[in-house]
């Protein structure tokens, strides 16, 4: 059998970690087994589907590395891949059940199942559907839509017995019937419900595994029995655990960034947010956490699937981030972090040739202590900018009596050093230690704090190399200056 899946995505709003969670689960176990991995747009929802939204799901998918091998820009044999284009076929097989018994016309208005929902919860029972309009004559049928009733499509449920479920990750799972009441189907407008046009597609499209969200196993015996209803051969299922957030609740915005744009947007890498998902809820053993791609696909299984739910802990993403971004070869790097550096007003959007080698100098100064390219862009800040803007932290260092002295003199033998390079300028504070009997911290701390504005930098012999003789000095004049003004508020 030759393995066929798909992600199934409602384009309501961005790509939901939770959601690109699943698409990997379906990508991975598709190249494990050299199988086909499918995107299907259900975008049903007339009313909060957008192009926007099925534009950032693509944007995010194809961002991932999560291509697929048949869905919008690459049609296949068992299109269209968007259930709007598809209404037709949904349409054709609700008559199919119709004239099987299986389905019937409900003239039911929402203003009388709301008041029969409202007396049900009143005496305490469950909310269901009555069946009533299954039990209508011709006439009543004839009667209700010369009033203008547009009819929905009911399924007509198995009512009795039980519907089995063999989850590849939970085992047998037993629902009873009576608990099914008669869902509808079809809605008035012609516009299939979910349970439905799932089942149809998944047929359609020969899906031989459903893997998605354990949300989706409450619908499950639905699907089944229109599975059965229709004379569809029934897939496997696998419901993959939830994700919560680190205070063991359902993931949401209150936990932060949940979609995969926002994740992009504050300079995450894309391999990094793979290998991250990838370990909620799928482990390979208790200690690596580092997979490449083809890793994951090698190892792929559901049966390393756990029942229980994922925790997503946003510090534990950073620090795998931080990981990718050490390993990254540095022109890449500097590829990825140049729109940050944009958007943060720091480079043009088309920084020249010397630009660029500027930034590549800035991005190695910085790749071993970054954890996200937003960080980045935040550390190097001093790198780019005309003045200094200094931290609360690192004004201390500036309020040391010797230092105005200390940096006028820094800035007067720098001056004259040639070539301005990382050695030469350690030759220089070297020298000064020696004559000033100030330690090595003494003469350095006031210095970064001076030309950085803050407290911790990378090596500063190399920030100086960076930054370059003229503006290095010009912050040392203006470190002095500063330092004086803070020295004679101490006193």
């Amino acid at each position: 059998m030759s393995v066929r899946v798909r992600f199934a995505p409602s384009p309501t709003g961005y790509l939901h970690v939770g959601g690109a969670r699943t698409a990997l689960f379906n990508w991975l176990f598709a190249r494990h087994h050299g199988g086909t991995f499918i995107l299907r747009i259900e975008d049903t929802d007339l009313e909060r589907s957008t192009e926007e939204s099925v534009r950032a799901i693509l944007e995010s998918m194809e961002w991932l590395g999560l291509d697929w091998d048949e869905g919008p820009g690459k049609e296949g044999p068992h299109g269209p891949y968007f259930q709007t284009q598809r209404l037709e076929l949904y349409q054709r097989y609700a008559r199919e059940l119709l004239q099987k018994g299986r389905a019937y016309h409900c003239y039911c208005t929402p203003e009388e199942l709301e008041e029969r929902r409202n007396a049900a919860l009143a005496r305490g029972e469950a909310p269901r559907y009555d069946g009533r309009c299954s039990r209508l004559t011709p006439q009543e049928a004839e009667r209700l839509a010369a009033e203008g009733r547009r009819p929905v499509v009911r399924f007509r449920a198995a009512g009795q017995g039980r519907t089995v479920v063999q989850d590849l990750i939970r085992g047998k799972v037993t629902f009873e019937n009576e608990v099914i009441d008669d869902f509808v189907i079809l809605k008035a407008d012609g516009v299939p419900t979910y349970n439905f046009a799932v089942v149809v597609d998944d047929a359609l499209m020969e899906i031989t595994h459903v893997i998605r969200g354990e949300d989706h196993l409450s619908n499950t015996p639905k699907q089944i029995q229109l599975y059965e209803a229709l004379g569809f051969a029934l897939p496997a299922f696998a419901h993959i655990p939830m994700i919560l957030g680190p205070d063991r609740t359902r993931l949401s915005k209150r936990h932060g960034a949940t979609s995969v744009t926002q994740y992009r947007e504050a300079g995450y890498l894309p391999e990094a947010m793979v290998n991250y998902l990838a370990l909620l809820g799928w482990s390979l053993n208790a200690t690596d956490q580092i997979f490449s791609r083809q890793e994951l696909i090698e190892h792929f299984s559901l049966e390393r699937v756990s029942k229980n739910p994922a925790v997503f802990d946003p510090k534990k993403l950073q620090w795998m981030n931080g990981v990718y971004i050490r390993r990254t070869e540095l022109d890449r790097l500097v590829d990825l972090a140049l729109p940050h550096l944009a958007r943060a007003g720091l480079v043009p959007a088309e920084p020249s040739p010397a630009q660029r080698e500027y930034v590549r100098r800035v991005v190695a100064s910085l790749q071993t202590r970054v954890r996200t390219l937003e960080e980045l862009a935040e550390l190097g800040r001093y790198f780019f900018q005309e003045r200094v803007e200094y931290e609360e932290e690192a004004l201390p260092y500036l309020a040391e009596e010797y230092v105005p002295r200390l940096l006028a003199s820094l800035a007067e033998r720098l001056a004259r050093v040639e070539p301005f390079t990382a050695a030469n300028v350690e030759a220089v504070f070297a020298a000064v230690q020696e004559e000033t009997g100030l330690s090595a911290g003494q003469v350095i701390h006031p210095v970064r704090s001076a030309v950085t504005g803050r407290k911790v930098s990378p090596g500063i012999y190399e920030v100086l190399e960076i930054l370059g003789r003229a503006r290095t000095c010009q912050r040392l004049k203006e470190g002095a200056e500063a330092a004086k003004k803070l020295s004679a508020a101490r006193r």
